[in-house]
């Protein structure tokens, strides 16, 4: 159950719909460096000058043991093995976070009887309103119905597709050697690789990761927390909301802000979701 707030938005699907559809064709989230970590895919595959030619030979930061996806010839048998590699960490993150929302969902049901939270649940609902990124100054009510928005699944389907996209089914450098399939950007120094095409000016890397679960966690923490997403998770909000499925093709126009490629992008992502769909439910 929700509260009287989120139900009233099922009175106005219609708008909210065409405001979704307006929002994804312009890029319109403008984000500080410390909240950014965006695709880093068409920046990496810039032409490269003739002294960034030298073949550089770089030792993984990683002791994870990857497949090796570019000597894999016969392509359905390679996406098969891209996708059974990532299936695992990401539905295990899936069903961590349902676990999370169950426990919303439960607080959530005694509010809407009027009744008072136990301390274990206003400490629930503190511990989880900082970790996703929220003030612990608004109501209990309020807190319960950001977290809702926030603590959520994201379909397997469309985290392998971004992923494949990312990482040019796993053979760019920066899956390779930083273990990091999607391209997400940190902010410190030495805290991943150093894109090659890196502007003059700019101080970004993109993160590098020590294992599969770490960087799963690290994407899905910021498709639910980043203000860059909110109309992602608007949607999928309201998909909740109506009973519906959490549909991929759906919810990858919220992601329109995930590389300067813009609509390209989510076109090719769908493109992506109904090609492979045969072998990611293999």
């Amino acid at each position: 159950m929700v509260s009287p707030n989120r139900k009233k938005h099922n009175t106005i699907k219609g708008v909210l719909l065409i405001v979704i559809f307006m929002m994804a064709l312009f890029p319109f989230i403008f984000i500080s460096e410390t909240e950014v970590l965006i695709s880093e895919h068409t920046i990496e595959n810039r032409p490269k000058t003739e002294s960034s030619k030298q073949v550089v030979i770089e030792k993984p930061l990683h002791d994870v043991q990857l497949p090796d996806f570019i000597s894999i010839k016969d392509i359905p048998t390679r996406k098969q093995q891209f996708f059974d590699f990532l299936k695992p960490a990401i539905d295990a993150e899936n069903t961590k976070l349902a676990k999370r929302r169950a426990k919303i969902i439960a607080i959530s049901l005694v509010l809407n009887e009027q009744q008072e939270l136990t301390k274990k649940q206003h400490k629930v609902l503190a511990k989880y309103a900082k970790k996703y990124k929220l003030k612990n100054t608004s109501s209990s009510t309020v807190i319960v119905e950001q977290l809702l928005l926030r603590i959520d699944q994201i379909p397997r389907e469309l985290v392998l597709v971004q992923a494949a996209n990312e990482s040019a089914w796993g053979s760019s450098r920066f899956a390779r050697i930083g273990l990091n399939f999607f391209g997400m950007w940190c902010f410190k120094k030495d805290c991943g690789l150093v894109p090659r095409g890196r502007d003059s000016g700019l101080n970004h890397e993109v993160a590098a990761f020590d294992d599969l679960e770490q960087m799963v966690n690290h994407y899905f923490h910021n498709i639910n927390t980043n203000p860059a997403y909110d109309l992602f998770r608007t949607i999928r909000g309201q998909l909740r909301d109506n009973g519906v499925e959490l549909r991929p093709d759906v919810l990858a126009t919220g992601l329109l802000p995930y590389s300067e490629r813009g609509m390209d992008y989510i076109v090719e992502i769908n493109t992506m979701l109904r090609h492979n769909h045969k072998y990611i439910k293999a």
